[in-house]
């Protein structure tokens, strides 16, 4: 999957002017966003997540069609991620372990993502048209640190999570 999402993002830099593509390595759906904090929040939050993964079975997800946020003025180009009913239980215990780990509560809902770029500038809304890339499977969750450069956000894993069960309650 990530050898024809990095050929999506090839197609699209030739159509696509004034966007700064994240680095095909890098994509991801985020899950949960955690912002800065303290190493003691991590500390207690990799425990809760690693129960919440391992209650989750892993499951297939559909990479669908690109897309932009929002639709007047776009700021990002990304790919629709369709998540099975696990992976969207998965997040929601991902949520509720961030708010128990002490993190604040995430008011913006769940729109899972794969971010392809940002535009540089406000930008009209570009035609896209691309087909589904497929499906995916989806076995693992990892705590990531983003850092910010200028060739663009380097992840860097924290720890690493395997979906292994047969379901969350």
């Amino acid at each position: 999957m990530r050898a024809r999402i990095s050929a999506t993002m090839e197609e699209l830099r030739g159509r696509v002017p004034g966007v700064r593509w994240v680095r095909p390595e890098g994509v991801h759906v985020t899950l949960r966003f955690l912002g800065w904090c303290e190493p003691a929040a991590l500390e207690r939050l990799e425990p809760l997540l690693a129960a919440v993964a391992a209650a989750c079975p892993p499951s297939d997800a559909r990479i669908g069609a690109v897309g932009v946020f929002p639709e007047r003025g776009p700021r990002v180009i990304w790919l629709s991620v369709e998540l099975p009913e696990p992976i969207l239980a998965l997040q929601r215990e991902c949520e509720k372990a961030a708010v128990q780990a002490g993190f604040p509560a995430e008011p913006r809902p769940f729109r899972p993502h794969l971010t392809l770029g940002r535009f540089k500038e406000r930008a009209s809304r570009p035609l896209l048209t691309m087909d589904e890339l497929g499906t995916t499977r989806l076995d693992h969750v990892v705590l990531f640190r983003s850092q910010l450069q200028s060739g663009g956000a380097v992840y860097t894993p924290l720890a690493r999570f395997a979906l292994e069960g047969s379901g969350l309650a």
